[in-house]
């Protein structure tokens, strides 16, 4: 039999580079292919240098040539290692991702604010709305969507889509979730450094079967750093939601988080800020407010921010109390949560909206570490 160069180049396009989403062809790790009769000579280049993944990839090759070429094909690989080939960065290729229409990051810029359990809430709400809804639960290092959508114990599949082999996110109240939490025990600290997180997030986003979404929401960690850096790296932000309690230790942190949307370099627009825990009221007394943490706070920084206020959620028991059970308290029907959320979400769907009638769309941006100083610039 006689081989052809065409039929290998499409027999290695099943081969896909882990955590890239792209197959071998795609990457440009073929560098080239040389046929001769019924003996194959293929150049690659690899930018992992250990033995494992050297010769991983060698069995994969002919696997898949004997398997969908000729069975009896003489094949030769020549396998490069080309580390410095990328820079030293903790990079996700930003790319916007097939079939998702908006990607909206929620961030806060201290933790305990409850900024899972607004995203959490965001996304059913969506989904009652009627959109189709994903959420990637970023917050690497405290996943806590498995419990508040009650799946600690569920874990992704793998399918088959068009030869390669994908992540189906679970689904919870019509929303498909993916995060580390699934990966890890519940008692198992995930102790990483960033080029690490880096990497379990990028086959969270590139190596998972999302679908068609109107909305990906992203829960993002607390704070301001690498894992941020991270997600605007990897996928085109449409915008991002500030979460924030009323007082001003509170306040601070999320002033720092508006900025850092709001560089330059980074440019990811800021539908708006929720404040969170804004006031108490006891259920004896349904009339009475009373402001724990401050009064008004984080609406008095978008004001001073210009930026938009997108509601107030009370501090309630039965919140706390339904992200603890895995129901997420906007689903509980007649109630004032359930309306406070759903008036939260419809001023997010109409920022959305402004903003994307108004702006064009977020460029991912590109990371790149070097000699210890950190520099951001658009793709």
């Amino acid at each position: 039999m006689t081989l052809n160069k065409q039929d290998i180049l499409k027999a290695l396009e099943h081969i896909t580079v882990p955590g890239e989403g792209q197959n071998m062809v795609e990457s440009g790790a073929v560098k080239n292919i040389q046929v001769f009769g019924d003996e194959v000579e293929i150049d690659i280049t690899i930018s992992n240098p250990s033995l494992q993944a050297r010769k991983k990839t060698e069995v994969e090759i002919l696997k898949v040539i004997h398997k969908e070429v000729y069975e009896k094909a003489k094949i030769k690989i020549n396998i490069k290692v080309d580390a410095a080939a990328k820079p030293k960065t903790n990079e996700i290729k930003g790319k916007p991702i097939p079939g998702i229409k908006n990607i909206i990051a929620v961030a806060s810029g201290k933790g305990g604010v409850g900024k899972s359990t607004i995203t959490a809430n965001l996304a059913v709400t969506l989904a009652k709305m009627g959109f189709k809804v994903g959420l990637l639960d970023a917050d690497i290092y405290g996943p806590s969507m498995p419990i508040m959508f009650d799946v600690v114990h569920e874990r992704p599949l793998s399918i088959n889509v068009d030869g390669r082999s994908k992540m189906k996110p679970v689904e919870s109240y019509g929303v498909k979730l993916l995060s580390i939490g699934f990966f890890t025990k519940s008692d198992q600290a995930v102790i990483w450094r960033g080029p690490m997180a880096a990497k379990a997030l990028n086959q969270m986003i590139f190596d998972a079967q999302w679908g068609e979404l109107d909305f990906m929401l992203v829960d993002l960690p607390p704070g301001t750093g690498d894992i941020h850096l991270s997600i605007m790296q990897a996928m085109p932000v449409t915008g991002a939601v500030i979460v924030s309690t009323p007082q001003e230790v509170a306040l601070a942190d999320a002033k720092k988080g508006v900025a850092m949307f709001q560089q330059e370099s980074i440019n990811v627009p800021v539908l708006g800020i929720v404040e969170n825990m804004a006031y108490f009221t006891p259920e004896e007394l349904p009339n009475n407010k009373y402001y724990i943490f401050g009064k008004e706070g984080a609406k008095h920084l978008a004001e001073d921010l210009n930026v938009p206020f997108l509601g107030q959620i009370p501090l309630v028991q039965s919140i706390r109390e339904a992200g603890d059970v895995g129901r997420p308290a906007a689903l509980q029907t007649a109630t004032a949560t359930e309306v406070d959320f759903e008036e939260l979400t419809k001023n997010v769907v109409q920022q959305v909206v402004k903003r994307n009638k108004s702006l064009p769309p977020t460029e991912a941006i590109k990371i790149t570490t070097m000699a210890g100083c950190s520099s951001v610039k658009k793709n």
